[in-house]
């Protein structure tokens, strides 16, 4: 049922399908500070990457997040479609109440280059990374205007930090985020609403091999290769109160990754 209390917080979370994700890390750390949790997935995307499909994560990712006693929902949903958004906030808002938490995490990436990118691949990429984001994030923001407070935190992966080659279609979308963040945070900043991109660098959410691990275990300076927990405490960060002074940031969160 909605809860009726204005200082309960609500955060959507999109793209979290797999408890070893980005997306699972973010729920879990918001709801251990008691924040009610909403989480979106798409099972028959993960069917198509390399490490398969975890069936059973959103269910134990659902139990483990009410066990932290929070209110926690979850809709599986398919983000390229354009009802998206609308369908998305209306499961929140008539399940849980008003979302002043909105964290883009979901995004559509295959391989492609120069020899193969065709349209086909461009527009599955367009249609969740950008039109399905974006329209999700436009629509909380209307929903939540005239409320102080809000937060917009979105991920992206550093396509102005290094070239990503085999990666066309997914960097020139994620790129399109960047500036769209930096803009609409001028447009939300006089609703007391703050927009920021996270960029978390290459993290072992699950797709990595042994062998890429090797691979690029030398380039963090720190030693070891970025998890998604270092991800999701910057997020939970910029969800909070204390960084309400901080909107308009592409945040580059690489453990000095090159």
């Amino acid at each position: 049922m909605p809860d009726n209390n204005p200082k309960k917080r609500i955060a959507v979370v999109t793209g979290a399908s797999r408890e070893k994700g980005i997306g699972a890390a973010v729920c879990r750390i918001l709801a251990a500070q008691g924040t009610d949790i909403f989480f979106t997935h798409w099972r028959s995307f993960d069917s198509m990457l390399p490490q398969g499909i975890d069936e059973e994560g959103p269910a134990r990712l659902h139990q483990e997040l009410r066990e932290l006693g929070v209110r926690c929902e979850n809709f599986e949903v398919d983000l390229s479609t354009v009802d998206a958004p609308k369908r998305i906030l209306d499961q929140v808002e008539m399940k849980l109440g008003l979302p002043s938490i909105l964290v883009n995490n979901a995004a559509y990436s295959t391989r492609d280059g120069f020899e193969v990118l065709d349209a086909a691949t461009l527009d599955a990429h367009y249609a969740v990374n950008m039109r399905g984001a974006f329209l999700l994030t436009v629509e909380f923001a209307r929903r939540l205007s005239g409320k102080s407070g809000g937060r917009i935190i979105n991920l992206t992966s550093g396509q102005f930090v290094a070239p990503m080659p085999g990666e066309l279609a997914y960097v020139a979308t994620k790129g399109a985020i960047e500036a769209f963040t930096i803009s609409l945070s001028a447009e939300l900043a006089p609703y007391g609403i703050t927009v920021n991109a996270v960029d978390p660098g290459a993290t072992d959410s699950g797709w990595m091999t042994e062998e890429i691990k090797q691979e690029i275990l030398p380039r963090f300076p720190m030693g070891r290769i970025g998890q998604p927990e270092d991800a999701a405490r910057l997020i939970a960060f910029l969800a909070s109160d204390e960084a309400a002074w901080i909107t308009g940031q592409v945040i580059h969160s690489r453990g000095g990754f090159q």
